[in-house]
């Protein structure tokens, strides 16, 4: 059984586009260290969630070593230009020490360094040759291509780590649909039964030459990591201003028919269950336009039936289910 609590809205159920979940790119980093590596050993599997700081691969190799080796010797001697006394050296001199000591940390940065490893490595010499990539975000592992053994060339991708908590969704609309939207309106995404509100954030401004639609993106959250990239979906845009009274859309699974044959929801109350007539304005691919409730009411949209059967045989509302 799921319950989902309404809030009021003004989207068409007429007003619709195909689309497709992909992951959100503001939210995700991609795991492609900057110089010639080997991987050494694989401490995650593909499709596992880790957490900021977690190590997922141990990589090394001649160039790493090297670039290691570079750091550690021109970190020592900034370090050690920095303690002489002023006017021992020239201010040129002195600056050069120090950008090079900079490039040099810059060189394991763009491989991926922390920078706790970079400091940890100019105390510990003996580490060089390898290090363990750290995740730097929380997220789930995809894209994973990394084998033990393999020797790869600088910027090769080893694999994707994507905060689900939010998704992008691309849809493709009409050029009258593309239109009618602004950059911050809210729409609604359906997915399979399961439908969440959505903020567009972005449109491609071109119409494809071969299917004469615009590509706009949504931002979506997705708290529960129950959707993931590569779902299809349908986008339900806002209704044109005036057009639509407001109401809520709920899954036609949410509406039974009460004992005289008006349409109904169950609505969640005091620990229990109370059937509640609505009318019901519109219907349209699995979903509906419904009205006779107050915004925030918690409504069953998913085991409506089994508790319509539970009131037929009672006559009361339903409790402790």
């Amino acid at each position: 059984m799921e319950v989902s609590q309404l809030s009021l809205q003004t989207f068409s159920l007429q007003a619709v586009a195909t689309a497709q979940l992909i992951v959100d790119k503001d939210k995700t980093i991609t795991i492609a260290p900057q110089l010639d590596m080997q991987v050494l050993k694989r401490h995650v599997v593909p499709g596992e969630q880790v957490t900021k700081g977690q190590p997922l691969l141990t990589i090394g190799g001649a160039d790493i070593a090297a670039a290691q080796a570079d750091y550690i010797n021109a970190a020592t001697e900034w370090d050690r230009i920095k303690r002489m006394s002023p006017g021992t050296i020239s201010a040129s001199q002195r600056m050069q020490t120090e950008v090079n000591a900079e490039l040099k940390r810059a060189i394991l940065e763009s491989i991926m360094m922390t920078p706790a490893q970079i400091t940890a490595l100019a105390k510990s010499p003996s580490s060089i040759g390898q290090f363990q990539l750290l995740a730097s975000i929380n997220g789930r592992v995809q894209q994973d291509v990394a084998t033990v053994g393999q020797v790869l060339i600088a910027g090769t991708p080893l694999m994707q780590l994507t905060d689900e908590s939010y998704l992008w969704v691309q849809a493709e609309l009409t050029p009258l649909q593309a239109d009618q939207v602004n950059m911050g309106s809210d729409v609604l995404v359906r997915v399979g039964s399961r439908t969440r509100e959505g903020v567009i954030i972005g449109r491609s401004h071109e119409i494809n030459a071969q299917t004469r639609t615009e590509q706009v993106l949504v931002r979506m959250a997705n708290p529960g990591h129950d959707l993931h990239a590569g779902e299809f979906a349908e986008l339900y845009l806002a209704a044109n201003q005036g057009a639509e009274p407001l109401g809520f859309i709920v899954p036609d699974a949410a509406l039974t028919r009460s004992g005289d044959g008006d349409w109904q929801v169950f609505i969640e109350q005091d620990g229990g269950f109370s059937a509640v007539e609505v009318s019901v304005v519109e219907r349209q691919r699995g979903l509906s336009f419904i009205r006779g409730l107050v915004p925030q009411t918690r409504v069953v949209v998913s085991g409506a039936f089994f508790l319509a059967s539970e009131q037929a045989k009672s006559g009361f509302d339903i409790h402790n289910h």
